[in-house]
């Protein structure tokens, strides 16, 4: 696939993410996709970021990416984003505030045989805990 080609596909992932067509996926990424994502020692398989889409658009569901920047080189797409939602459904444990949320995001993709077969992301997840509520406390020092 040419690079124009891989930028489309990755603009389709998250477009349909956004439409919620989670099952879509399948036919977008590899099947033994990996995903890198921040607080995931191992990569993540597809099914189990289709679970995680499915958690947070449960959380958030008007959420959308606004894709600002995507270069690709090869076999790689690099996308910045900006994420956006409405925290009207539990997350991780925290109630619905109402709240809206706007933070950025890097991801980079590896595209092969037409197919996102592997995701590295860089997401601002603390900024985003803390627009719906979360505190940052400083742990006391043991002794």
């Amino acid at each position: 696939m040419s690079t124009e080609e891989n930028k489309a596909l990755v603009c389709c992932v998250f477009e349909e993410l956004d439409k919620k067509n989670f099952d879509l996926l399948d036919e977008l990424c590899a099947p033994d996709f990996a995903g890198h994502f921040p607080g995931t020692p191992q990569p993540i398989t597809l099914e189990e970021l289709k679970q995680v889409a499915a958690s947070e658009y449960a959380a958030f569901p008007d959420y959308y990416h606004t894709i600002e920047d995507i270069i690709a080189e090869g076999d790689k797409v690099a996308v910045r984003l900006t994420n956006r939602g409405t925290h009207t459904g539990e997350f991780m444990g925290i109630p619905p505030t109402g709240k809206k949320i706007e933070y950025g995001a890097l991801f980079f993709g590896r595209v092969t045989n037409g197919k996102v077969a592997e995701v590295w992301a860089v997401e601002d997840n603390l900024g985003m805990m803390q627009q719906i509520g979360m505190e940052l406390k400083l742990k006391k020092a043991e002794e």
